[in-house]
């Protein structure tokens, strides 16, 4: 079997390419977008909206991110291929706060571009392989989530939600199912020979931007009060502790090293598709709940609810992680995640009594001992 002209060769399989890093760049403004979606509409439906967004988001980088761990980015016509993809992200990301508005139709339009383009580009570039085949099972299920996108889009807005959910299980339930069509045939996992350590890197690039979105909206809302008082000074360092712990639990765990563990497709696929989205939105949740901190002077139920809603969703992607790569129960990230919610019924009964600042602590108490724990145990196996 030939090799296709426009893919990676051996000796660079695992390299990141500029143009991927440049691709990157469009999702800081797509999460800083998210971000504030949810600040905006900070309601049980708010929150099912931007995690139906989100899914939609991430399903869009994570897709082109797999497509360029077969295709080699010095070539123009990939280069070409991924600042198309780019700037439909971007329109994806500027539709974001109307996406249950006026924005619907440019939000699925240019994620339905994204998700038809690649796999066509795909399968002309790998003819004759099997690459393209397992492409050609991955367009008909975007297509098939396509019409619940579409129809979302087209009918009443409060019809939109529920519709696009569909779409969203269906995008995210392919891969589990080997993109399987009656009457097509199927695209198992062992049949996508994919490399560990690109995967790997592109996803720990992904999570410092969500960590760097971070710092903007913490900036931002130091910035709007005009003059740092000694609480907001406070604030602002146990904001900063929070994301350090968090970027520091995660190196800890994911990287720098990623040899070792099960490096099988169907097991990359679960801890870089799907256990990564967690950990991703989990930083994002941790964005906000020091915004709202930040912006607070006293505490109220979404406050709270969202202050430790953001290690939970990362801890659950620890967990999935862990199990899918290393095999590995992680007692300590079910420890953390009790005690958070210990936590975070402890304020919601004191409410009225508990300072903001006390609740922070709490939590990054709990982050940050879980970081060193996971720093030193990860120093101990080395």
């Amino acid at each position: 079997m030939t090799t296709a002209p426009l893919s990676r060769t051996s000796t660079h399989r695992s390299e990141v390419g500029p143009i991927e890093l440049f691709f990157d760049l469009v999702y800081v403004f797509a999460i800083i977008q998210l971000s504030h979606l949810f600040i905006d509409h900070l309601s049980w439906e708010g929150a099912a909206q931007t995690v139906v967004v989100f899914a939609a988001i991430w399903w869009g980088w994570n897709y082109t991110a797999w497509a360029m761990n077969w295709l080699n980015p010095t070539k123009t016509p990939v280069q070409l291929l991924t600042g198309v993809l780019m700037l439909a992200a971007l329109g994806m990301s500027i539709a974001i706060p109307g996406t249950f508005g006026d924005g619907a139709w440019l939000f699925v339009g240019c994620y339905l571009f994204m998700g038809i383009l690649r796999p066509v580009f795909m399968m002309v570039a790998f003819r004759g392989q099997q690459l393209a085949t397992n492409y050609r099972m991955l367009l008909a299920w975007t297509l098939l989530a396509g019409v619940f996108w579409i129809l979302g889009a087209a009918l009443p807005a409060d019809l939109r939600l529920g519709l696009w959910l569909m779409a969203v299980l269906l995008d995210y339930a392919a891969p589990l199912c080997h993109y399987r069509v009656p009457g097509l045939g199927s695209a198992p996992m062992h049949l996508w020979d994919t490399d560990a350590e690109h995967l790997a890197e592109r996803n720990r690039l992904v999570f410092i931007i969500a960590l760097g979105e971070s710092i903007l909206l913490m900036g931002g809302s130091i910035v709007e009060h005009g003059h740092l008082t000694p609480s907001l000074a406070l604030s602002l360092a146990i904001g900063f502790a929070s994301l350090f712990v968090l970027w520091w639990n995660y190196f800890a765990l994911a990287g720098p090293d990623s040899s070792g563990g099960d490096a099988s497709t169907g097991a990359l696929r679960t801890a870089y598709a799907y256990a990564h989205a967690l950990m991703v939105l989990g930083a994002i949740l941790v964005a906000v709940s020091i915004e709202l901190r930040l912006s607070h002077d006293h505490l109220t139920p979404p406050v709270v609810l969202v202050t430790v809603a953001g290690p939970l969703i990362y801890l659950a992607g620890n967990l999935l992680f862990l199990r899918s790569r290393f095999r590995s129960f992680a007692r300590s990230r079910f420890l953390a995640a009790a005690i958070l919610v210990i936590i975070a019924v402890i304020a919601l009964v004191l409410l009225e009594h508990l300072p903001v600042i006390v609740l922070s602590f709490a939590v990054l108490a709990v982050t940050g001992t879980l970081a060193a724990h996971t720093a030193l145990s990860s120093r101990a196996r080395r």
